[in-house]
Parts: structure tokens; sequence; C-alpha cells
């Protein structure tokens, strides 16, 4: 694959970044860090899907520590637009499983804040800033959608929004509801509190989990 100039590049990243920002493009500096805009976590994740959906790459959130400005981060998606493999595979053909990966799309899209359509199935999700917080809340809207009992530990074996759409529809006795109303997805203040506790041992993951699933719809 060819490189894209490297000013269309800061270009295209300056417009998702601005869009993750609700902010108009021309507010931002291409050599102001990330970290006094704002980027959050979940920003951060919103960010790297929308830039690996629009370049082909797999650059996972933590680029931007070494990358920590708009531009140090176009010379690395430029460097990556090199190298980067196609476009992974698409929605399931199965029309069974092709609803799952669209439900399940829509409930990721939720989780980590952009736009479903930017979400390919055959993207893993730790490239789309799936951490274990993240998973736990993923899974269980699973689990109340289709009345499975999953752990978070299941997107390890089934990586990315098409193997698990697979796993769901081949799952005995899985049932596929009507869609119900999605459950609220965590506030950027809930999910920074979550991550806090599990990672001063106050919380287990398996426990947040349960925290998770105990929210009301």
């Amino acid at each position: 694959m060819t490189s894209e100039p490297l000013t269309d590049v800061l270009a295209g990243l300056m417009q998702e970044l601005a869009a993750v920002l609700r902010v108009e493009p021309e507010r931002i500096e291409p050599q102001q860090r990330f970290q006094a805009l704002g980027l959050d976590s979940i920003r951060t994740a919103e960010l790297m899907a929308a830039l690996n959906s629009r370049f082909g790459t797999g650059i996972v959130p933590d680029a931007l520590y070494d990358h920590p400005t708009p531009e140090a981060l176009a010379r690395h998606v430029r460097a990556e637009t090199a190298t980067a493999p196609g476009p992974g595979p698409s929605a399931p053909a199965d029309s069974a499983e092709a609803d799952i990966c669209d439900a399940l799309r829509g409930q990721l899209a939720g989780i980590v804040r952009c736009d479903p359509a930017k979400i390919d199935p055959g993207v893993p999700f730790r490239l789309l800033g799936v951490d274990s917080i993240l998973a736990a809340e993923f899974v269980a809207a699973i689990n109340d959608t289709y009345g499975l009992t999953e752990r978070p530990v299941t997107l390890y074996d089934h990586p990315d929004l098409a193997t698990m759409a697979a796993h769901i529809a081949s799952t005995a006795g899985a049932v596929r509801p009507a869609p119900a109303p999605a459950r609220p997805a965590l506030t950027t203040g809930e999910v920074n509190a979550l991550l806090d506790a599990v990672r001063a041992d106050m919380l287990t993951v398996d426990e947040a989990t349960a925290l998770l699933a105990s929210r009301p719809a």
C-alpha cells in the first residue's frame, strides 16, 4: 500500500480528532499534546477506531504515549499505511450471523463511543481500545441480549465481531430476541472510577463485571 502525503494524513487525523473532541479542526494545534486537549481513555479508543477505519491501519491506543501530538501521530499513521494489511473480513454472509454481527456492532459502538459504521467486523477488539473494563461491559450486554453466561475472557477466543457473532450463532440454546433498548453506556467518570478500583486492587475484573451486570437497563 502506498503511503498518503503527510499533509493529507494530518488533515484527515485532525478531522477525526475534532469530531471526537466535538470542536472545529481549526481550534486544534498540530503540535498540541493530546493530554492537554483532554483526550481521555474513552476518546482515545474512539479516535483509534476512526483512524484505523479511515487509513486501514492497526494502531493501538498506547501509540499516543510515543506519539503525543497530532503531528507526531500523523507521521506514525503515514508510516503504518505503507505496511498495513488490506481490509479485514466483511460481515458474515450467513443471515443469522450477519444480524447478530450488526447488533454487536451497535452495542460496541455505544461502549467505545464511535460511529457503528466505522467498526470493521474483522478488526480485533484490542485495536478498538477494548480494555478489561470495556470488555466486561460489552460481554454483560451480550449476555443480557442473548441469554448467555459468557465471561469477559471469551473475547480472547473470539477476538473480533465476526468471530464473536459466529460463536453466538452456534452456541447451543442461544436465542435472538427482538432488540431491547440499549443499556446506557457508562459515563467517562464511571469508567475511570472502575478502572482506578481495578488497578488499585479494590475490585477484581469479575467484581467489576458483576457491578456492570447489576446496572438497571
